[in-house]
């Protein structure tokens, strides 16, 4: 497939978004496989299914891209229906003659694991690029024989770090009533009594009479009296906060080592790029 007037690398792929025929999203590409004869990309995997955790094979042969997603023409339910395919290292002759029947295409001719007449042969691989850079192994057809049959194949795990999201601890609000002594200031007031004398003036029209009498007076007097009443005061709420440190991790890792002899000495081959006979 192409992007412009040239091919796509497998680093370009594997940051892609494919979409069926319709424009309808499919998913994001989870693997690149491509020739190991040509080392050209010719299949990729999409991730479908509940929350991507599924995986279909969709072949590269007419898709294209516009640089942010992979266009292939062919519906997303054709491509979730695909048969199922274990996304491991390699795609073998039969299991990819069963996709391309799945799409109706015939295979390639030339591709490292198709006969002239483009039936599966079961002879050859396809070698899954799961991150960008990590280069694919030789081409070995199933009988051993080919272009590795003198060679070895080195190989060497690698640590792949991720997060899990995972529960820590719980928080909650919890309002409870307690009883307080509140004391306050009002002014109250209250009548008091005191006797006050005034002279007849001469002249007023007051009649005088001996004998016994008497008046009341009624005194009034203000107390200080409570009353309770509920008024919000205050809103709380639990807000949590991302907050991002750095955790050192480690786990031990195997590779192989290769160790040759030539009838003289023995040497051990440290890796890539180590001593060669």
């Amino acid at each position: 497939m192409s992007a412009g007037n040239g091919f796509l690398s497998t680093e370009q792929l594997m940051t892609l978004t494919a979409y069926d025929a319709d424009g309808e999203k499919i998913g994001s590409i989870g693997q690149v496989y491509r020739d190991d004869a040509t080392g050209r990309p010719e299949w990729v995997t999409v991730k479908t299914g509940l929350f991507g955790m599924k995986e279909s094979f969709v072949p590269l042969s007419g898709a294209r891209s516009d640089g942010e997603a992979l266009h292939v023409p062919h519906s997303k339910d054709v491509v979730k229906d695909a048969p199922r395919v274990d996304a491991d290292q390699h795609l073998d002759a039969d299991e990819e003659h069963r996709l391309y029947q799945h799409y109706g295409l015939a295979a390639g001719n030339g591709n490292g694991n198709r006969n002239g007449n483009g039936n599966g042969n079961g002879k050859g691989h396809r070698t899954a690029v799961d991150a960008p850079g990590i280069a694919t192994g030789t081409y070995v057809d199933d009988r051993g024989e080919g272009r590795g049959k003198d060679e070895l194949i080195r190989s060497e795990e690698r640590l792949r770090v991720g997060t899990a999201n995972e529960e820590v601890g719980r928080a909650r609000l919890k309002k409870v009533v307690v009883t307080e002594n509140v004391t306050t200031t009002v002014p109250v007031s209250h009548e008091e009594v005191r006797v006050v004398r005034e002279p007849i003036r001469e002249g007023e029209k007051v009649r005088g009479n001996i004998g016994e009498a008497e008046r009341e007076v009624t005194l009034h007097a203000e107390r200080a009296v409570t009353r309770k009443e509920t008024v919000p005061v205050e809103r709380v709420r639990l807000e949590t906060d991302k907050v991002t440190e750095q955790q050192e991790v480690s786990d031990t890792v195997r590779k192989e080592k290769i160790r040759y002899e030539d009838g003289k000495q023995s040497r051990r081959d440290e890796g890539r790029g180590g001593p060669r006979s």
